[in-house]
């Protein structure tokens, strides 16, 4: 199967950091564009990031700018997500996209979707 496998969440306390990682298994996303969403129980989805396929560009929701950051090691077909002074509203389940016409937004449709990693972050 085609896959896009997360790991790296986990419960912390504010303030602390996390590193999401979503390595892809099947087929190659090198040529993809990426990107990670977040939602929480009862919420809509939420744009977090976004790297396109040569990873020279990046966007950031409001929300997380100056905190996240986004790469892709391509070598190894894998995009992360460093998160550093991670906040309580940043509890959620993040999810990895793959997209490949254009840049991941609220707007895109992904071709593929990782399965979700739970990030708890306690004050």
């Amino acid at each position: 199967q085609v896959r896009l496998i997360e790991s790296g969440g986990g419960s912390v306390q504010a303030g602390d950091s996390l590193r999401l990682s979503c390595q892809a298994s099947g087929q190659s996303f090198k040529m993809y564009h990426m990107g990670w969403f977040r939602q929480a129980p009862g919420k809509e989805r939420e744009f977090v990031s976004a790297i396109s396929w040569s990873g020279k560009n990046t966007f950031y929701a409001d929300s997380v700018k100056g905190r996240f950051t986004i790469s892709r090691d391509n070598d190894n077909d894998t995009i992360h997500l460093q998160m550093t002074s991670l906040k309580p509203e940043d509890t959620a389940v993040y999810y990895c996209a793959a997209d490949s016409l254009g840049m991941v937004s609220l707007q895109s449709t992904p071709d593929f979707w990782g399965q979700g990693t739970q990030v708890i972050v306690s004050s």
